[in-house]
């Protein structure tokens, strides 16, 4: 299962393609903006909203199959064979409901192959006019969560699914809650900041394609973002972005200049938000957030060793009290479980791969498990390699698409469309500069 990049004889033309990248687009704005049709617009539809992106999902992998154009790759085919056998033992041995089966089933067959649809349709220009638009959303963004940082969870702007007057807001600390943005859940604004990073620091490395003061503007609420946002998960996918980012200076030393420049602005963004009275309370918000879990958790060791090598390892490591095909595909979603139970629950694992197993059980869960590690270990070795050509756009896509496409819970509709999104638009940057076109063979 290789992702070669070679010479194709036959050349993608734009225009041929306009109606499927309008497609994409779609779906990019319906990941950020279902959460405020639910909670603000369109309450009353909030539970056929939620998947609301699966149409245009399904239309796109339909068309692209009609132009010829649908990825038919390994990774492609042993998950669609492995998730349709995970269909027939879920009705014949777990859970037996048709219904949650294939809200299950979806996520593996509609959007993980929307993964290289994404990446045959979308240009490396295209990618980067979706990073310049998140770029421009971001100062916005900014202003929607510091407004609900300081209101309360009765205001209009914390207003929950379906309306609920109770808040989307999680608790954080200080009685100040965790704000979701224009997503349903807090989980969607650490996101749509995780993925704003890597086009942040990519844009100060080229800054000759942007408008500088849309790039500060951005800067500034990236930063401002972590402690408003109270999440912890935001200032770990920050950090792992940075340190990207200082791997491509330690290969290209010509570019410390650029790097110089890019933290003597953040330096001084740094100093100059720290007068302001938003930056100084969600610092002490933030502050307090992380020494209250950092010691419920057990230090440092609780939060990052314990949280990520725990959902890694533990889901393997008690295997043997799942059966053989396990409970059923779809069980471990909140949607499954409401529709066997009546309420939101986690009836397997909160953690991925423990869902994964516990839904399919050993063999099959370990089938879909390592599709995802091979997949991401080979988009960041191609990553790499661009490096030496001066790219470094697919290695900053890698570092927020390295974990989300790996371990992130794609039970959650909002994480598995920024999972899918990345995951297209790694693929599509990994084109060369100079084409409009994807020149592959997928082996």
């Amino acid at each position: 299962m290789n992702l070669n990049y070679i010479n194709s004889t036959t050349s993608i033309q734009r225009d041929s393609y306009k109606d499927l990248k309008i497609a994409i687009w779609l779906y990019f704005f319906l990941l950020l903006f279902e959460g405020a049709l639910r909670k603000w617009f369109l309450p009353a539809l909030a539970t056929p909203l939620l998947i609301v992106r699966d149409p245009i999902a399904l239309w796109l992998l339909f068309r692209a199959h009609q132009k010829g154009l649908f990825a038919y790759n390994g990774y492609v085919v042993l998950m669609g064979i492995t998730s349709f056998i995970a269909l027939v033992t879920s009705l014949l041995f777990g859970h037996q409901n048709l219904n949650v089966a294939l809200y299950g089933l979806r996520i593996l067959v509609i959007h993980f192959p929307l993964m290289f649809v994404i990446g045959r349709i979308f240009t490396r220009e295209d990618v980067i006019k979706l990073g310049r638009m998140v770029i421009y959303l971001s100062i916005p963004m900014l202003i929607l969560i510091t407004l609900q940082f300081y209101s309360p969870q009765s205001a209009w702007v914390n207003r929950g699914v379906g309306g609920d007057v109770a808040g989307a807001g999680f608790s954080g600390a200080l009685d100040f809650f965790r704000p979701p943005g224009t997503f349903s859940f807090t989980l969607g604004n650490s996101l749509f900041w995780g993925f704003t990073a890597p086009f942040v620091f990519y844009f100060w490395l080229v800054p000759q394609q942007i408008n500088k003061l849309f790039l500060l503007g951005a800067t500034a609420a990236l930063l401002l973002s972590i402690p408003i946002s109270i999440s912890r998960t935001l200032m770990f996918e920050v950090a792992q972005t940075f340190v990207f980012t200082l791997f491509i200076m330690i290969q290209k030393p010509k570019y410390i200049g650029s790097m110089i420049i890019t933290l003597a602005a953040l330096f001084l963004l740094i100093g100059i938000l720290s007068l302001t009275s938003v930056f100084q309370t969600g610092t002490e918000v933030f502050t307090t957030r992380l020494t209250n879990a950092s010691g419920d958790e057990g230090g440092l060791q609780g939060t990052l060793v314990d949280r990520f090598l725990g959902g890694l390892i533990g889901p393997i490591a008690e295997a043997d009290k799942i059966p053989f095909f396990g409970y059923g595909i779809g069980m471990g979603t909140n949607a499954g479980a409401m529709l066997l139970t009546g309420k939101v629950d986690f009836l397997i694992a909160e953690v991925e791969w423990g869902r994964l197993i516990g839904e399919m059980g050993m063999l099959l869960g370990l089938i879909v498990i390592a599709i995802r590690i091979s997949f991401v270990y080979e988009i960041t070795v191609l990553a790499y390699k661009k490096l030496a050509t001066d790219d470094f756009l697919p290695w900053l896509l890698v570092s927020f698409g390295f974990l989300t496409i790996l371990q992130t819970q794609w039970a959650q509709p909002t994480v598995l469309g920024f999972s899918t999104l990345i995951g297209g638009l790694i693929l599509a940057s990994l084109k060369n500069k100079k084409t409009l076109e994807l020149k592959e063979n997928i082996k």
